[in-house]
């Protein structure tokens, strides 16, 4: 009994100090984005994203901007929950349009896609800060990020853009916990990556590949799945879906339903990742040779 009561009184104290770690962390949040003075924050409604604009709204008022780029690559069911969230709180925002799509570089489709999105997003940001009198941008990477392969973070680092919650040490699961008690209602919402996301590497970016991508989704959801994507091959919709929502989906029934609501989007066929949802499932096929050293530790562990 005794140990018990030793076990449970050393797990409330990591608790405590888990708790009072991350209090910390929004506090070196808040005083970073404070000494700024004024910033511009690249928003685009997911979570991270929209916490720190948030936080940056509440701490600088208006002398704070949230920047979303509309572009085929956004789900207009994203756009409008940004759109929403920022209205919510009577935030600054400012719906730019962007052209990545109209960039050969980008369209070609290979690992360093998101490097060019990206460019072309701190790009426009850059000069609407000039008109604005903005000297800083930031984005929403955080801590974890860099666990991933993510060419978007070399952009925003050739263009000078801020990452405040990585630098703070802030994670995904933190960024969670303070939306959560600051009251958003996303704080839960899955992480919503760009349509591009999703379509396989080597295959050209089609304002109608998006299309479809958009609309299999939308068909998933209207099923009542939460977390998942389908991924773009050709004729073939690769359609992951959460190990925790993957049971309902493995009846003959709504495999029929799935099947059907993913061939109305244009794919000829069909198929169930029976791994379920991994976020950047994509980059799995990446050649070694482009992957950062502790990237390529972790694949080989």
């Amino acid at each position: 009994m005794a140990a018990l009561a030793q076990t449970g009184a050393t797990g409330a104290e990591n608790a405590r100090n888990e708790i009072e770690g991350t209090a910390l962390k929004l506090h070196a949040l808040e005083d970073r984005l404070r000494a700024l003075g004024g910033v511009m924050v690249a928003y685009s409604g997911g979570v991270d994203s929209a916490f720190l604009a948030a936080t940056a709204h509440r701490v600088l008022g208006t002398r704070m901007l949230a920047v979303l780029a509309d572009s085929p690559s956004l789900a207009r069911r994203d756009l409008e929950q940004a759109r929403a969230f920022a209205e919510g709180l009577e935030m600054p925002l400012r719906v730019i349009q962007t052209a990545e799509l109209d960039r050969p570089e980008y369209q070609r489709n290979d690992a360093n896609r998101c490097f060019h999105c990206k460019t072309e997003l701190f790009e426009g940001m850059k000069t609407l800060g000039a008109e604005l009198g903005f000297a800083h941008i930031a984005y929403g990477m955080n801590a974890d990020d860099r666990r991933d392969y993510r060419p978007g973070q070399r952009a925003a680092e050739e263009h000078d853009v801020l990452a405040p919650l990585a630098d703070t040490g802030l994670t995904k699961l933190e960024i969670r916990t303070l939306a959560k008690a600051a009251g958003y209602t996303l704080w839960d919402r899955p992480a919503a990556p760009c349509l591009s996301s999703r379509v396989e590497y080597g295959r050209t970016v089609t304002r109608e590949v998006l299309e479809q991508v958009e609309h299999a989704e939308e068909s998933m959801r209207q099923l009542g799945f939460r977390e998942f994507r389908v991924r773009h091959h050709g004729e073939l919709a690769r359609v992951e879906i959460s190990r925790s929502e993957l049971p309902r989906a493995l009846t003959m029934e709504m495999c029929d339903a799935i099947s059907a609501a993913v061939r109305k989007a244009g794919f000829q066929y069909v198929a169930l990742d029976c791994t379920g949802f991994r976020s950047g499932s994509m980059n799995e096929i990446l050649p070694s040779a482009i992957l950062p050293a502790d990237i390529l530790t972790r694949r080989r562990a």
